[in-house]
């Protein structure tokens, strides 16, 4: 199955509540479809919803500033939700959701392949590392998984709800491009793809996994 497909396969999902509790679209995800650095967000909220896009509204607008900071751009990158249909008043996710649409996340990364995966909040954080860890103990570190490694970030909506975190944020990003210039390679200047990182990053670490405490 290629991203288009699996795209195609959920364009009117049913498969839980959601679909009937007033969301518009499926938001499935956008982006370069050969990142080697994808986003993971928590859920579309009501400009997502409306465009069918992941991350266009106040909190989208943020992320590519945290973006260009990072020496990033949409072009280069790959972003989706956990959940990929807005939950009514932009209420959490509950389990059966989470547990309903993961696997269509993962064959997502599968087919992309990401080197890094940027998880954004608790909810894509928990999803990914398979714990119940709070973002605030995890964020701007890397844990190396099987196949890629996870590095958790805040949401941005939480900067723009909190305006004391956008500092904590902005910092974050900073060492999340400290982290891709230490495994970044050069992109060749003759390639057609956007000149998104070729990371090199080393086989996962168990120790890294001690981070949890």
């Amino acid at each position: 199955m290629t991203l288009q497909e699996l795209a195609k396969s959920l364009h009117n999902c049913q498969r839980c509540k959601l679909a009937k509790l007033g969301r518009s679209q499926v938001v499935f995800g956008v982006g370069n479809p050969h990142a080697s650095i994808m986003f993971v967000g928590e859920a579309p909220g009501f400009h997502e919803d409306q465009k069918g896009e992941p991350f266009v509204g106040a909190a989208g607008k943020l992320l590519n500033d945290l973006l260009q900071s990072a020496g990033l751009s949409r072009d280069q990158i790959y972003i989706a939700n956990v959940i990929k249909c807005r939950p009514p008043n932009n209420r959490d996710p509950e389990p059966d959701e989470v547990e309903t649409c993961k696997p269509f996340l993962m064959q997502q990364i599968q087919l992309i392949r990401p080197k890094l995966v940027c998880t954004l909040g608790n909810w894509a954080t928990q999803t990914l590392l398979e714990r119940k860890v709070g973002i605030t103990k995890v964020k701007a570190q890397a844990f190396y998984m099987k196949d890629f490694v996870i590095f958790p970030l805040l949401h941005p909506a939480a900067a723009l709800h909190q305006g004391n975190l956008l500092d904590t944020l902005k910092e974050d990003f900073k060492k999340l491009k400290e982290f891709l210039d230490r495994h970044s390679q050069p992109t060749p200047a003759e390639s057609a793809e956007p000149a998104a990182p070729t990371l090199n990053i080393e086989p996962p670490q168990p120790a890294q996994m001690d981070l949890f405490g």
